[in-house]
């Protein structure tokens, strides 16, 4: 009998250079590429709770480190990321470089 492999324990997940790096905006209206979000909806109002954890879980798993410097905000992901549902791989990845994350 073989193996299983499932698309969740290989799928790659990338994280940013650092935390400081991340320098999106953290109100108005945040547009993400169809490569991260390819849904209906590609804008994002930051200044409402449900579309902006929408907008950050897709960019936390699906983002290249230069699209998360790009569009996160280091201080909302640090505000946001306990509420945030991420596969149980990506957020390790992330609390495992970023252990203040895990802290938080």
């Amino acid at each position: 009998m073989g193996c299983k492999v499932l698309f969740g324990d290989v799928v790659p997940y990338e994280v940013p250079s650092s935390l400081s790096a991340l320098r999106g905006p953290a109100h108005g209206l945040l547009t993400v590429p169809v490569t991260v979000h390819w849904g209906p909806r590609r804008s994002f109002d930051l200044d409402d709770v449900a579309q902006r954890r929408v907008a950050y879980r897709a960019i936390v798993r699906e983002g290249t480190p230069q699209m998360q410097e790009a569009l996160l905000n280091q201080a909302v992901l640090r505000r946001e990321w306990r509420r945030l549902v991420l596969p149980e791989r990506c957020r390790k990845t992330w609390e495992d470089t970023f252990p203040e994350l895990a802290a938080a």
